[in-house]
């Protein structure tokens, strides 16, 4: 045998070695994972779900599907209990994060269908529900409990951690075995890669509930409220222009007038109240016009809209009278424009082409500038009408003289200062001014006009046609 012959075989029987060495750390690594000891199962399935994060990272399906599988599969007596305990363990973890991120339940919840599906959102609501298990009542705000109580209504169902994946399988009614531990997953990555919000309500455990309001004022505004609600449910529900006019006439009447009765009681019993913000949601299709829309009604009603484009939320500030205005006027007329739009029905060129969506793109811009020229005029209008009342009741005399009234035009100005304030506190300089939607049907754009004038906000004709 030649010394080159001798090297050679020398250099494969090293590599077999190696070889041998390797194949037998694999199998004391295999061993020890598949019979784990009860103190190293939350590391391994912290790892297994580390791998699964970093493969949904990369983009590495296979190495994804391989993390799953080894988290589904039962490799020891009580292994995929023990995978579900901590994986709860760790979506709770999530929650709390998000919490201090600013996100608030219902905003969480949404923003996990957004990205994933419906089936992600149902598990962020459950996580969020078992958060809450940590804090005594006492120290949440109601308005928080609130949207808790709207996402997860039936709470904590499933028992213990360790028995949340499987009742959360038989629930779906998957038959997928890998389903549970995806799911969660896939949550799991939704909820470490938020951006952080504005803190709008306390979080729980910050400290007591806010104090409820008097009771007689509670009742006043709620009924004051309720009849707003049912004249905007008629004017949404009516086939017929001019009854829907009367009645959207009535309701912006009302709130107007609920918006500066509210303010000046709260400032001639002394009340000291300050600006808040409210994030409202707006979904696509066509979500840069409904904004607009959204932005026209903020203003009409001395407050300030602040779109994220990137989680569908508009933030928008004002006094919390005006606040729940702005949403209520919000939410009818975009219930409005898209009856009136849908009712136009689908649009084709000349050559047979589609152009529904350049026209339901433009009708929706159109109806939003319209929309805000016509709030323009009735919040001047009912603005001066109020001032015009109070001087002859001798308000503004006794405001000047030092008395308990309070000088309506000022004090109103007053209160648009203090919200631009309230924004530049919560936002700083990052505000960016985007760019408005594009108009490109013309047809579109007259129909959206035409729908904002029969949505009359006060007492005036409708537009025929």
């Amino acid at each position: 045998m030649t010394k080159a012959s001798r090297l050679r075989r020398q250099k494969k029987d090293s590599e077999r070695q190696k070889q041998r060495a390797a194949q037998a750390q694999a199998q004391a690594n295999q061993a020890a994972f598949t019979q784990p000891q009860a103190g190293d199962r939350r590391e391994q399935v912290s790892t297994l779900v580390g791998l699964a994060l970093r493969a949904l990272l990369e983009g590495d399906q296979p190495a994804f599907t391989s993390a799953v599988d080894q988290l589904t599969a039962e490799r020891a007596p009580g292994w995929t209990q023990a995978v579900s305990r901590y994986v709860v363990e760790f979506l709770g973890a999530a929650v709390t994060s998000a919490w201090k991120a600013g996100w608030q339940p219902a905003e969480l919840a949404r923003h996990a269908g957004r990205e994933k599906s419906g089936a992600h959102a149902s598990m962020a609501a459950d996580m969020i529900a078992a958060e809450m298990k940590a804090y005594a009542a006492a120290t949440v705000d109601p308005r928080w409990a609130a949207q808790v109580t709207a996402v997860a209504p039936d709470g904590v169902w499933w028992g213990t951690g360790a028995e949340y994946l499987a009742a959360w399988r038989h629930r779906a009614g998957e038959p997928d075995p890998t389903a549970p531990v995806a799911t969660a997953v896939e949550t799991l990555d939704v909820l470490l890669h938020l951006r952080v919000l504005e803190t709008l309500l306390p979080k729980p455990g910050d400290g007591a509930a806010r104090p409820a309001a008097a009771p007689a004022a509670t009742m006043a505004d709620d009924r004051m409220m309720s009849k707003i609600r049912a004249l905007l449910a008629k004017a949404e529900s009516t086939e017929f222009a001019e009854e829907a006019e009367a009645l959207s006439a009535r309701a912006q009447e009302l709130m107007a007038k609920y918006s500066i009765d509210h303010a000046l009681l709260a400032a001639k019993a002394g009340e000291k109240e300050e600006p808040a913000g409210r994030r409202i949601a707006v979904d696509n299709p066509y979500e840069s016009p409904k904004t607009t829309l959204l932005n026209v009604v903020a203003e009409a009603n001395r407050c300030r809209a602040i779109w994220s484009k990137d989680v569908g939320l508009v933030t928008v500030v004002g006094f919390p009278a005006d606040l729940d205005v702005v949403e209520l006027l919000f939410t009818s007329l975009l219930v409005q424009a898209n009856t009136a739009m849908l009712r136009a029905g689908g649009k084709t060129d000349s050559y047979g082409r589609s152009r529904t969506r350049a026209f339901r793109q433009s009708f929706l811009v159109s109806y939003a500038i319209r929309i805000g020229e016509r709030l323009a005029e009735a919040t001047t209008h009912v603005e001066q009408a109020a001032a015009a009342e109070q001087a002859a009741s001798g308000e503004e005399a006794s405001a000047a003289a030092g008395g308990a009234g309070t000088a309506l035009v000022p004090f109103l100005a007053a209160r648009r200062e203090a919200v631009d304030s309230a924004v530049d506190d919560m936002f700083g300089e990052g505000l960016t001014h985007g760019r408005a939607a594009r108009v490109t049907d013309a047809e579109g754009w007259a129909s959206g006009r035409a729908a904002a004038d029969l949505a009359s906000l006060h007492n005036r004709d409708a537009v025929a046609s």
